[in-house]
């Protein structure tokens, strides 16, 4: 397992989500928050070229890399396949990035979201190849990627691409065993790899703070605080270099420091703790799909109806941003969508759970489509 020394502790600033006044950058906020940041012995910061449509990286350029020497920081950039058609066109954004963020080299760079479908685009355009030439020009020092979409598709994408160093994942105890996200087998094929883990979504779009009634009374008498819980637990396991959360004000940036600056990891019993949570969310009226499949065997339009409904839960109930681009780039690649469903009713007959699956299928493409 690669490390990584220059990373001083595991959490990082995701700057996604920062403070704004009438639709800029809040930067007044942002510095104290980096300065906060930095004082309290943390030092990796992340941003992507679309972020906040490129305010982001302005803000890094603002409120960091012109008020700190370059070695004081980890910066963390990405690059996306709608920012790019051509080779000439990655060379040109990756100076924009470096431009806009006020830097000369990037610590790690991530071929951005990529999934069974985007890998192509990146591949085709010579991506990776591009992203090694940077970093034998000293332009980067690690190459990563961020991921979206199945276990199998990243062993897949690890295999054929020995050089990445890095993989953001989407991870946390909600996600955990979610046949959608596939938190822990994703996380399985790093270890497998021997690569290490950067965090994503590590409380679910705010989903595991805002958590259910029944959720909540659990927590609560547990004595954990609701981040807590779900930033510790997406930093403990060993090959988890980084947890980003994107703090978007003061007050929750101290609330993460004040347990992530001197980081212990979860106990068996904390574990526990998250996973009865994550039941108790699962209660929550949603579709009560086993992911067994039997209903997809029969199926003569080849509607993937279990990832749909994974979707739909997630949507629904844990109000997952990710839930659509899923629904478009995995659930429904080389597969029927929901408002393709004839009707016959062979799957409620396979059915064990007895669902009413014709019924829920509309509502996924009333979700979705």
């Amino acid at each position: 397992m690669v490390e990584f020394p220059e990373v001083k502790k595991r959490l990082g600033f995701g700057m996604m989500r920062l403070p704004m006044i009438d639709g800029n950058v809040d930067t007044e906020q942002v510095k104290v928050m980096v300065d906060n940041f930095i004082n309290n012995g943390f030092n990796y910061f992340d941003t992507a070229h679309g972020y906040i449509d490129g305010k982001s990286e302005i803000a890094i350029n603002e409120c960091l890399s012109s008020r700190y020497p370059r070695e004081k920081f980890i910066l963390t950039n990405k690059l996306t396949n709608n920012f790019f058609n051509s080779e000439e066109d990655i060379d040109r954004v990756f100076q924009e990035q470096l431009d806009a963020c006020g830097v000369s080299y990037f610590d790690f760079y991530l071929m951005h979201a990529l999934n069974r479908n985007v890998i192509h685009h990146f591949e085709y355009h010579k991506a990776f190849e591009h992203a090694l030439r940077f970093k034998s020009e000293g332009r980067i020092k690690h190459l990563g990627i961020s991921f979206h979409d199945t276990a199998d598709i990243l062993d897949e994408i690890l295999t054929n691409h020995p050089e990445i160093e890095v993989v953001q994942i989407q991870y946390n105890y909600l996600d955990y065993d979610d046949m959608t996200v596939q938190s822990k087998k994703c996380y399985d094929v790093l270890v497998k790899h021997g690569k290490r883990g950067i965090v994503m979504e590590p409380i679910r779009g705010g989903s595991l703070i805002n958590l259910p009634a029944k959720a909540k009374d659990i927590l609560d008498n547990s004595g954990h605080r609701p981040a807590e819980l779900a930033l510790r637990f997406a930093a403990s396991p060993e090959h988890m270099l980084m947890v980003l959360s994107g703090m978007s004000n003061i007050e929750q940036m101290n609330d993460n420091i004040s347990f992530m600056k001197d980081f212990k990891p979860i106990s068996e019993e904390e574990f526990k703790l998250s996973q009865d949570i994550a039941k108790a969310i699962g209660s929550e009226n949603m579709i009560k799909c086993t992911a067994c499949k039997y209903c997809v065997k029969g199926c003569p339009m080849n509607i993937n109806i279990p990832e749909l409904f994974g979707c739909l839960n997630s949507k629904q109930h844990f109000n997952n941003w990710m839930a659509k681009r899923y629904y478009d780039t995995v659930a429904t690649v080389n597969h029927g969508k929901a408002s393709d469903c004839i009707k016959c009713g062979q799957c409620e007959d396979a059915c064990p759970q007895k669902l009413p699956i014709r019924d829920l299928l509309e509502q996924v493409a009333k979700e979705f489509e």
